[in-house]
């Protein structure tokens, strides 16, 4: 998929992205966007393969593969690996049998199939206790999709550990943004708030076309939380 003039990041039906032509700076965000669009359409360890890139600054490449990481360590069943010798570690992504994914509308209903999904996928993979407060950040994650993108979107999750990663792609721009707890007077606005009260981390990726918008919750909160 072309990103500018410059620089190309091709994909096919392998887990190799490979990216040729020249990266300089006027390049980076497109290769960026391209890389995290590649990352989420295809879940699991993706492999970049710079061999057919020439790279005038080597400050560029370091920019937008670290800032790519960093982008996505935190999605569900997301990893980029840079060392062709590189091995995708066991431990951190699931298998394709342990993700959750499902596509949704734009209408108020989906928050319910969302529900069912997460509280599916809690069971399945032995977090029981996370399916009340990943049920409430999943809610307010459509619903933000639902009020305010008015696109369809695609609901993601997966366990790593003791953790739950989830996320929801939309096809819109702008970002969400947390300002702290809503006055009590307020009508609405709390959607974030119950996110970060339930997520040990929550946040939010520009893709090309929209966004994805993740949180991560931990068993070991629940019960501390419980208890």
């Amino acid at each position: 998929m072309p990103t500018d003039a410059r620089c190309l990041v091709e994909t096919d039906e392998s887990a190799t992205v490979r990216l040729t032509g020249v990266l300089d700076r006027a390049g980076a965000e497109a290769a960026r966007g391209a890389l995290l669009a590649r990352l989420w359409e295809r879940p699991g360890p993706v492999r970049v393969d710079l061999s057919g890139l020439r790279i005038p600054d080597p400050s560029v490449r370091d920019d937008v593969l670290d800032e790519v990481r960093r982008a996505v360590a935190d999605w569900p069943a997301a990893e980029l690996l840079l060392d062709p010798a590189e091995p995708a570690d066991p431990t951190d992504q699931p298998a394709p049998a342990d993700l959750g994914d499902a596509d949704l509308s734009p209408v108020a209903e989906s928050a319910r199939e969302a529900r069912s999904l997460v509280t599916a996928g809690c069971l399945r993979w032995g977090l029981p206790e996370l399916a009340e407060p990943a049920c409430i950040a999943v809610t307010e994650m459509v619903n933000n999709v639902v009020a305010h993108a008015a696109t369809p979107m695609t609901l993601r999750l997966a366990p790593r550990g003791d953790a739950l990663h989830m996320a929801v792609r939309d096809h819109a721009g702008g970002r969400p943004a947390y300002a702290g707890p809503a006055p009590v007077d307020s009508v609405g606005g709390r959607g974030l708030l119950l996110i970060d009260t339930v997520a040990r981390r929550w946040g939010s990726t520009p893709l090309p076309d929209g966004k994805v918008v993740w949180c991560v919750l931990y068993a070991e909160d629940e019960a501390a939380f419980r208890n």
